[in-house]
């Protein structure tokens, strides 16, 4: 009826649409304000930002409702049943992980993946205990210093917002509850992540069983652990991509200049927000090795062509490819595809 009514009034027709171009530029004008190339809006994208280079106010294309719906139920039901699907079907968990865990039910599974719910399930009440505790000064310190850089154009995290509060408090009870670690600065950006998909006490469960099962050794003083891996990186990379190889070896480039971020942050300060979603996906259910075959996709993808190593002649411009990869190779189907393609090699 209102498509007839508008055929029959050309001029209100016309009126109609210069009213929608005044509206929307006058709502885009006061819902973005544009600061040093990064969109500060005033309404949340679907992950929550505000501005910053994860602002992302086009919906992406979802999957069709009812494949979403079977996959929810497929979920719940093993949900419901996980200490069975562990232990007699780990492979229908990895497969469904590599799929995408539905946005629905992924903090319940990252929960589980991890095993943060049965650490929660033996100390239901330490959690509470820690936070009440002063903690560490120096640590408390270096906390506090690193609260507002961890995605300062979240809504949760915005200046007053609640969650520097609930990620100052997983911090504190982390480094107390194992001293020996205490607090490094990688584990804010995972911390505030978490905390972004579930309650503070989940959260903060789920980033024990990182810290002390995933990245064992990561955060120590020495970095050992990183070095090691950074040097099993390079080895992996000979096999994968020997172009790519070739010039890091060329130009004496040690992988610590370049992996650090990616393994320590687990690519929470790397990847567009559905990457990083899909990575985790696979990372909380399968290990490490996931941050290896992402970093593996990354290198090559950046460096792996002749053409590309051209437009690298020295040191510093390898490593600003490095830190900042084609957009396409952070793209989540592409990196999901190649990760996968990873997994089926021996």
């Amino acid at each position: 009826m209102a498509a007839s009514n508008n055929a029959q009034n050309p001029s209100h027709n016309a009126n109609d649409e210069d009213n929608n171009v005044n509206n929307v530029e006058s709502e885009s004008e006061a819902s973005s304000i544009y600061q040093c190339s990064s969109v500060i809006s005033t309404v949340p994208d679907r992950h929550g930002f505000l501005g910053g280079t994860q602002y992302s106010p086009e919906r992406k294309q979802a999957k069709p409702p009812e494949v979403i719906l079977r996959r929810e139920r497929k979920w719940i039901r093993m949900l419901n049943k996980w200490s069975t699907f562990m232990s007699t079907n780990y492979r229908k968990v990895r497969e469904r992980c590599r799929k995408g865990i539905p946005p629905s039910v992924r903090p319940r599974a990252w929960l589980n993946l991890c095993g943060g719910a049965l650490l929660l399930k033996e100390n239901p009440n330490l959690y509470q205990e820690l936070i009440k505790q002063p903690g560490d000064p120096k640590y408390i310190d270096d906390i506090k210093k690193d609260l507002h850089r961890q995605f300062p154009h979240h809504e949760m995290f915005v200046e007053n917002a609640p969650g520097q509060q609930e990620l100052f408090q997983i911090l504190k009870a982390y480094s107390i509850l194992n001293s020996k670690v205490g607090y490094c600065q990688a584990q804010a950006p995972i911390a505030a992540f978490l905390l972004m998909h579930m309650p503070a006490v989940q959260a903060f469960w789920c980033l024990v069983a990182i810290c002390d099962k995933y990245l064992v050794g990561y955060y120590s003083a020495g970095m050992e652990t990183l070095q090691r891996d950074g040097d099993i990186l390079f080895a992996l990379l000979k096999k994968v991509s020997p172009t790519a190889y070739k010039q890091l070896k060329k130009q004496k480039m040690e992988p610590i200049l370049y992996m650090t971020e990616w393994f320590l942050c687990v690519y929470t300060r790397t990847l567009p927000w559905e990457s990083i979603l899909r990575i985790w996906d696979m990372f909380l259910c399968e290990g490490v090795k996931i941050i290896f075959k992402v970093a593996l996709v990354l290198i090559k993808g950046s460096i792996g062509k002749s053409w590309q190593v051209k437009k690298c002649p020295t040191m510093y411009e390898t490593l600003q490819v490095l830190k900042n990869p084609p957009p396409e190779v952070m793209e989540e189907e592409y990196l999901v595809y190649h990760v996968s393609e990873c997994q089926k090699k021996p």
